[in-house]
């Protein structure tokens, strides 16, 4: 139970972090985020409750990929939030197209069996 209140205090804190850091300086902020924190945490937090490498390399591995559909979403928002289409509107869209990418990647990766 110890190990889930940590977890849970933890990924709040981090989003706290950004969130507060993100008000004053939305560059910093963007790196903070940026940082591989969760990834690097969970991989530790996999390890300690299962003992299982082969776990976290499936983790790892699962990460990059799914890194890269998510890319396109970064570009589209900002551009769709200067259009002024709104910041819902711009969410929705983005949210929308980061879904698509994740299908598209998740497709090729079955068949090319990189992932399975």
């Amino acid at each position: 139970m110890l190990v889930y209140i940590i977890k849970f205090f933890l990924s709040a804190f981090i989003i706290l972090i950004v969130t507060e850091i993100s008000k004053k300086d939305g560059v910093l902020g963007g790196l903070i985020k940026s940082l591989p924190l969760v990834s690097l945490i969970s991989f530790v937090f996999v390890y300690i409750e299962t003992k299982d490498i082969e776990k976290v390399r499936l983790l790892s591995t699962s990460t990059f990929w799914f890194v890269i559909p998510t890319l396109p979403m970064f570009l589209i928002f900002p551009w769709l939030l200067g259009l002024k289409l709104g910041f819902w509107v711009s969410f929705s869209i983005s949210i929308i197209v980061l879904t698509i990418c994740y299908l598209i990647t998740s497709f090729i990766l079955g068949k090319l069996g990189i992932l399975v």
